[in-house]
């Protein structure tokens, strides 16, 4: 409850973009705006809204996740859409006046689910690492048993984020799915073990 409630408090961030282009509303759209909650939880409905300008009745569309996500503006050009997010994963969203070429700029959405964790480091300083290099008190990055090598994973831990790499194999104790290095543990406030967040 307490992770789900610290998503859903993520900060929304906007985005705008404009192109000269007439739409069937008389006027021409100058520009459309897109925001939404940048962090939520898998399988959580995600609730995109935005502005069209000049305002007018317009079919706008959001692409998302290789959906197209159709919706009409108000009389004031503010518009409302909702998508499911089916799975863990990291998003990109667009929105788009129909039938013109005026669009948004994109927005990430990051889609994450729970997953035990812990740490590891002391002690193992200077040793070799699965994926190549060697382990440093100032290396980010996780270990985990299957995803490829240099596979992109972003954590999320009481309200902080951070994209690392996987670098290494394990943990291979209990049923913990990630091994974070002291300083992606540092990054985030993690302790020693727990849940965290992840996009993968």
């Amino acid at each position: 409850m307490m992770i789900t409630a610290g998503i859903a408090g993520a900060s929304v961030v906007p985005s705008t973009g404009t192109a000269p282009e007439a739409t069937a509303s008389g006027s021409p759209a100058t520009g459309i705006s897109l925001t939404g909650h940048r962090n939520v939880m898998a399988h959580q409905t995600v609730k995109f809204r935005g502005r069209v300008t000049p305002g007018g009745n317009r079919k706008v569309i959001v692409r998302v996740a290789g959906h197209k996500l159709r919706t009409h503006t108000r009389a004031d050009g503010t518009y409302r859409v909702r998508w499911h997010a089916a799975g863990s994963g990291t998003y990109r969203a667009r929105a788009k006046v129909a039938d013109t070429t005026v669009r948004s700029h994109g927005m990430t959405v990051y889609a994450f689910r729970a997953a035990e964790a812990s740490y590891y480091g002391p002690g193992l300083y200077g040793g070799g690492l699965a994926c190549g290099g060697t382990l440093s008190p100032s290396k980010l990055g996780v270990a985990n048993k299957t995803l490829p090598c240099g596979s992109k994973v972003t954590l999320r831990y009481h309200g902080k984020t951070v994209t690392v790499p996987v670098i290494d194999r394990g943990p291979y104790a209990g049923n913990r799915e990630y091994d974070l290095t002291a300083a992606t543990k540092a990054k985030l406030g993690f302790p020693s073990t727990g849940t965290v967040l992840t996009t993968r």
